[in-house]
């Protein structure tokens, strides 16, 4: 298949788009380079530097696109509170004008990186699909909003489209890795403190309702979120917006994740303890049962992989 990739340059869509492309398919890039990488795009792809408002007609316009994979999207949850009307703009804005694209270019099929954060705070764990959806930050809100949309272009156009919710996301593959400008996700962060780059890791909060009183949050390797994808593109059926919680149904605590950074890198890491922050759940953890069950999905790396492979990119940049 011809297939565009939106925020191909970034973390999760260059591994897809390498996934892609070792799976035979043809891959173009759409990237305006704010937050990716230009040689993060994997050799093979073509890449188009642009704005989806400026460039999505015109590339999807070309010839016989078979299907988009929508990853570009501003991410920060506290830029997002911040900056809303910038997360309204450039992750439903943005969408919009995909979506408009798509429909005038004839190109059925989309596979949506949507999030967990669209549930906000759950009333129970693992979550499910079929719970309330109620966004705690402009990001959760923006993402649910495309999420509402795709629906509604399923409903009125036709267009086949499927959302993958899921937390958080760590490990590389091959030379596609993790690497922000803003760094706000605990394992590189961690792993950065092991090379001595970084402050001491701050917990906040050790008196949680968990086992060991950190909170507890569900990771998934970037390889197994990229079969997903994949899976889930060929699950895209005209005139249905299906959404898959992609998830460990279990999670890792913070006090986890850090002693496993110790036992893979070898180093002591230091660690400071702070007091909870707002708004921080005990629990989040996702159900990953319904595309276990539709799509033969399940995750095949544990936390000690995610990290292992994240340490050997980190060191190798």
């Amino acid at each position: 298949m011809k297939l565009l990739v939106t925020g191909g340059a970034g973390y999760i869509g260059s591994v897809v788009s390498a996934q892609l492309l070792e799976a035979g398919h043809e891959v173009v890039v759409l990237d305006d380079l704010s937050t990716g990488h230009e040689d993060a795009v994997p050799e093979g792809a073509r890449l188009v530097r642009g704005t989806l408002r400026e460039s999505a007609a015109d590339v999807l316009g070309g010839a016989g696109f078979d299907a988009v994979l929508h990853f570009a999207a501003k991410s920060l949850v506290g830029e997002s509170v911040e900056k809303p009307g910038l997360y309204w703009d450039k992750n439903l804005g943005e969408s919009l004008a995909l979506l408009e694209a798509m429909r005038t270019a004839g190109v059925g099929r989309i596979v949506f990186s949507s999030t967990a954060a669209t549930y906000g705070e759950p009333e129970s764990t693992p979550i499910l699909e079929t719970d309330p959806t109620r966004p705690t930050n402009p990001y959760g809100a923006s993402k649910l909003a495309i999420d509402t949309a795709l629906a509604e272009y399923a409903r009125l156009h036709g267009l086949g489209g499927v959302s993958l919710r899921y937390f958080n996301v760590a490990g590389a593959h091959g030379r596609q890795g993790e690497r922000h400008a803003v760094e706000t996700h605990l394992i590189p962060n961690v792993l950065r403190a092991a090379l001595g780059e970084g402050a001491a890791v701050r917990v906040f909060g050790e008196d949680y309702p968990t086992p060991d009183g950190t909170c507890l949050r569900d990771y998934i390797h970037v390889a197994d979120l990229g079969r997903a994808h994949l899976l889930a593109l060929e699950a895209c059926a005209p005139g249905v917006h299906e959404i898959f919680n992609l998830g460990s149904g279990t999670g890792n605590s913070v006090r986890e994740v850090i002693e496993v950074c110790r036992t893979v890198t070898g180093r002591d890491i230091p660690v400071e303890a702070g007091p909870r922050r707002a708004g921080d759940p005990a629990v989040l953890v996702a159900s990953s049962e319904k595309i276990r069950a539709r799509l033969g999905w399940k995750p095949e790396h544990d936390l000690t992989a995610m990290v292992s492979d994240a340490w050997t990119f980190l060191r190798s940049r």
